[in-house]
């Protein structure tokens, strides 16, 4: 697109990073085979060991911030600014940076970077407050439809491999998070599995949506102590008379099933119980239900979640106890969000929960 632009009109594009030592370590070279890729580009740029210009006036400047922040800060009429692994800079060069590349009336800043760490300097100006005229984009191996066979084949075992975090950040653009605060740390496994017809289950919920809040329904299974989170459906702007066949569409054979749904909504349990879902019914919840739920799903040695169930495997991950800010401290307190398909899989495996509390607490009595 730099090279596009640069083409249709005049412009001096600085393209940048925090450690340059060498044009072999800017993105040269990708810019050079983005431009000979395409034969009228190729014609109308010359691309040099260090330079690319164009007949018109073009110019493809290449700078490292950390050794160069002084030349950077001399330099005129920056149309264009490309800043490259922006994870890496810190707030001193950007604080050199943006009063130099803003100068000119149209002047852009396209900032590309991998997600690492929650506030660093590029997250706070982008990501938590970003300006009013910015357009963010997260771009992701799904959005690329010339991703590789062999990258394709290194992604599913590198799903299976690492923990869910690691795979989250390097794959997904997620936050580099290992935290204690996460409720399922350390249980959630991302595989294909096929169930066996000696597994317990299926067992289905579905947590209703609300304005912003998706329609999340899951199937699940478990076997060997283990979860198995086999279908998800959901999405926001769901309305009730498209819900059930939409769910139908989503979880097949689904209605042959009993349904544990959220009994916060009994309007549209009735109307799907007489639409498409005659097995639906209203989940039960009791003072500490969720808690409860959450016990009972830390309890399984595993919960296995098919990479299909996209939403399911994200919410896991971010599914979170409050922390203080001032202590650091992890709260007993729970966060009010990425809980939508949690909570399905809680009234799904409601039944169980309940059973297995009460017993716990009816040992207790005796045992007193």
């Amino acid at each position: 697109m730099a090279a596009v632009w640069g083409y249709a009109e005049p412009l001096r594009i600085l393209c940048t990073r925090e450690y340059q030592v060498s044009i072999k370590e800017s993105f040269h070279a990708e810019l050079k085979a983005a431009i000979a890729s395409e034969p009228w580009l190729e014609e109308f740029y010359e691309v040099g060991i260090d330079y690319l210009r164009g007949p018109n006036g073009t110019e493809f400047l290449f700078r490292g911030l950390r050794t160069n922040i002084g030349n950077i800060k001399s330099l005129a009429k920056i149309d264009l600014t490309i800043i490259e692994e922006a994870e890496d800079i810190p707030e001193t060069s950007w604080l050199a940076l943006e009063p130099t590349v803003f100068r000119q009336a149209k002047s852009e800043v396209w900032t590309i970077w991998n997600p690492c760490d929650k506030g660093s300097p590029v997250d706070e100006r982008l990501r938590k407050h970003p300006p009013e005229r910015a357009v963010i984009a997260e771009v992701q191996w799904t959005d690329n439809p010339w991703f590789p066979p062999n990258l394709e084949a290194l992604r599913q075992r590198e799903q299976e491999r690492l923990d869910q975090n690691s795979y989250a950040h390097i794959w997904e653009g997620a936050y580099l998070e290992n935290s204690k605060a996460q409720i399922l740390h350390g249980k959630v496994k991302i595989a294909e599995f096929e169930p066996s017809p000696e597994w317990n289950g299926p067992y289905h919920g579905l947590d209703w949506g609300f304005s912003q809040d998706p329609l999340a329904v899951v199937k699940c299974w478990i076997n060997d102590d283990r979860l198995y989170v086999e279908r998800e459906m959901g999405g926001t702007g769901i309305e009730i008379d498209a819900t059930p066949d939409r769910v139908k569409h989503g979880i097949p054979d689904i209605e042959r099933y009993e349904v544990l749904a959220d009994n916060a909504r009994p309007e549209n349990i009735n109307y799907s119980a007489r639409h498409g879902l005659p097995r639906i019914k209203a989940a039960k919840k009791w003072p500490g239900s969720v808690q409860d739920g959450i016990g009972y799903l830390r309890g399984f040695k595993e919960i296995v979640i098919h990479p299909r169930c996209k939403e399911t495997a994200r919410e896991t991950r971010l599914y979170s106890y409050k922390v203080d800010k001032k202590s650091d401290q992890v709260l007993t307190d729970i966060v009010d969000a990425h809980n939508h398909y949690i909570d399905a899989i809680r009234y799904a495996l409601q039944p169980m929960i309940r059973k297995r509390e009460t017993s716990s607490k009816t040992k207790g009595l005796t045992h007193l």
